[in-house]
């Protein structure tokens, strides 16, 4: 792992480091880690806050986090990895791996029932896997329709099960639109673990060990938090009104989202949000896709990455939000075409992701800068302290550089 020694050069983040702790004494947040790279090189890393508000113990960067949806980006890496020994094309579809995946059938618009479906117009990809736009759905994020409901009554998110067992849960399920056509956050990245599995001829624990986790030194993630290690897993919060994410109030929710998850083996070995991992290991990933040192990935593939995979006007969308403008998706992220007001004008072309905890990272090629931040809220994904931390971090490193070339 390389250094996590903060290089002096200048940049002051003492903006950013009071807006976390606002968030912190505001009773938003129990405690947030951050780190921000230049290049590869660490140039700030400040935590604030409780690891554990009940017994007062202050969040350290050695703390562990459940990843949540950050555990995507290891998986699509094992993915790209595949895609390097040219084990597959992106193209190829799925189902010459994952018959189950075969002769899709497909809502038709404003179906209130599941069998009023049409044939799939094609196979669902592997690309389209990677970039969520498979057809496959959550079961999360759009309650009171049919999917939601079938989803929910075959337990496809059963921790009980295996990945074989999900893809047959998955077998005579609908997709919710064709193939290539739009886009839905899905369960397409843990179906990308059953892929690593069949092609590997690994577990997908095993493998994300042997070709991740270990080459880049990520000793502290995993799917299961060693009774060592216990002391160091951050407590897990839930805000006080879903509607309003900064309204103050956090109570205790450490069995979600099931009980004893992360404390002992599960069957379910979830490349959508199975992982627990720390800062330093996730910032040995994020620098393991930057340019000025050794890469877990070509060049190519990590540009290929960075690149929107969607159909033109495509874009990501959230039932309860309609289409997130200026949004769309790469191969494990999304990118951001336009900014938003929420975001700093300097964002354009960012590759970025997180989980639904608050564990948020962002890589700016234009910019040459990353940032990533670690909390454990339930529904902190795009959060408002995540987009005040980005402009913060922006504005600072954007008056040194101004300042130098005065």
């Amino acid at each position: 792992m390389e250094s996590m020694t903060v290089t002096a050069n200048g940049y002051d983040f003492g903006a950013v480091h009071a807006a976390m702790r606002r968030y912190v004494d505001a009773d938003v947040l129990a405690g947030v880690s951050s780190a921000v790279l230049l290049g590869r090189d660490l140039v700030d890393l400040h935590c604030v806050g409780w690891a554990d508000r009940e017994q007062e113990v202050a969040l350290r960067d050695d703390h562990l986090f459940r990843a949540f949806s950050n555990t995507k980006l290891v998986t699509t890496c094992a993915v790209l990895l595949l895609l390097e020994e040219n084990r597959f094309q992106l193209d190829d579809p799925v189902e010459r791996f994952i018959p189950q995946l075969a002769n899709r059938r497909v809502l038709r618009p404003g179906a209130a029932a599941l069998d009023d479906a049409e044939p799939a117009r094609g196979p669902i990809t592997i690309r389209h896997l990677l970039s969520h736009s498979s057809g496959l759905s959550y079961g999360i994020f759009d309650p009171g329709t049919p999917i939601f409901k079938a989803y929910n009554e075959r337990k496809v998110l059963n921790s009980a099960t295996t990945l074989a067992d999900m893809m047959d849960t998955l077998a005579d399920l609908p997709l919710v639109f064709h193939p290539g056509t739009s886009w839905e956050y899905s369960v397409a990245t843990d179906v990308l673990s059953r892929l690593v599995e069949i092609v590997s001829g690994q577990r997908f624990d095993a493998f994300i060990q042997s070709r991740v986790l270990d080459p880049l030194g990520m000793a502290d993630t995993g799917f299961v938090v060693p009774e060592e290690k216990r002391h160091r897993l951050a407590a897990y919060y839930a805000g006080a009104d879903l509607a309003d994410p900064m309204k103050p109030g956090l109570t205790r929710a450490d069995d979600a989202p099931y009980p004893q998850a992360y404390l002992r083996p599960f069957p379910r070995l979830s490349g959508g949000g199975g992982l627990v991992t720390t800062l330093p290991d996730m910032l040995a990933l994020l620098r393991s896709l930057l340019p000025g040192g050794p890469t877990l990935l070509q060049p190519e593939t990590i540009a290929l990455m960075m690149t929107n995979q969607l159909p033109d006007r495509v874009r990501i969308r959230f039932p309860q939000f309609g289409d997130i403008q200026g949004k769309a998706f790469g191969l494990g992220g999304s990118l951001t075409l336009v900014p938003s007001r929420l975001e700093p004008r300097g964002a354009a072309g960012e590759f970025q992701w997180g989980g639904i905890a608050g564990t948020h990272w962002w890589i700016s090629p234009q910019a040459n800068l990353a940032g990533l931040l670690m909390t454990q809220r339930q529904w902190a994904f795009w959060h408002p302290f995540s987009f005040e931390f980005k402009r913060l971090v922006y504005q600072a490193v954007s008056r040194t550089r101004n300042a130098s070339t005065a």
